[in-house]
């Protein structure tokens, strides 16, 4: 009989800021693995006791002061596996583990490219596009059953955002982004799993922004989260949920939490 693994992500905006609603995600959901996105922390001062005492006594960390970060908490043992620098220039954006049954749990943070889109007049929109041509020479050489997950930061399709139209030029849009998320899926045939279980056009949103006095009346939201697995991984995966609620929390990430259960 398979075993079930419930595996969550989260960009949470700086960890420690949010701690309680993390607490409060981590018991109503219950997932046996969380990856989390810009931690903002170094490792030394990342709030370890809450997780260990809601039995997540497996952590690996990537950290950075007040910027960037990763980590992984988990109720199974985890194997360090990887820290690449996809950035080039030492930011902490990337972890990867392994699980015990040979599942490879990969967890990026791309980054959001500046406000222009355009290589020579943003330099921070160069960086993103040469971090997703690193993560493609990457993907095009694994092997083994794995999951990618993370903020991608970029809305690939027109139901991934709440007008394609306006944000066409709008970094996290333009189809300068989409092109290259798309040869990083194809290096790898991965499976987008937000779209397998909500299939286009339906609406699907994990971002929206602080700017909005109601995000909700609003709902001007972006898919800037994913969760990718690997053909033979996808096959098992029987359920994914987008927690849409956990953005009106006290204290919000502008992200909201995915998570995915496998019967592995």
């Amino acid at each position: 009989m398979a075993d079930t693994i419930r595996i969550a992500s989260w960009n949470i905006n700086s960890v420690r800021f949010r701690i309680a609603i993390v607490e409060q995600f981590l018991r109503e959901a219950a997932p046996d693995v969380l990856c989390l996105q810009e931690t903002k922390t170094i490792d030394t001062e990342f709030p370890a006791a809450t997780f260990h005492a809601l039995g997540y006594r497996h952590i690996v960390l990537h950290g950075q002061r007040m910027h960037h970060g990763v980590a992984i908490v988990s109720k199974l043992p985890l194997v360090e596996d990887d820290r690449f620098d996809w950035q080039a220039n030492q930011e902490a954006r990337h972890i990867g583990v392994r699980l015990p049954n040979g599942l490879r749990l990969e967890n990026v943070y791309v980054p959001a490219g500046g406000d222009v889109p355009d290589r020579e007049a943003n330099p921070k929109f160069g960086q993103k596009l040469d971090f997703l041509e690193r993560m493609t020479r990457w993907s095009e050489s694994l092997d083994g059953p794995t999951l990618l997950v993370g903020d991608f930061n970029i809305a690939p399709l027109e139901s991934d955002v709440w007008s394609h139209k306006a944000l066409l030029d709008v970094v996290s849009h333009t189809p300068i982004e989409v092109e290259a998320l798309a040869g990083l899926q194809a290096s790898n045939d991965w499976v987008d799993l937000g779209r397998k279980f909500v299939p286009p056009p339906d609406r699907l949103y994990t971002w929206w922004s602080y700017r909005a006095k109601d995000w909700l009346a609003s709902d001007r939201g972006r898919r800037l989260d994913h969760m990718w697995a690997s053909p033979d991984v996808a096959a098992a995966a029987t359920r994914h949920d987008v927690f849409e609620s956990c953005r009106s929390w006290i204290k919000p990430s502008d992200h909201i939490p995915l998570l995915t259960e496998f019967a592995l």
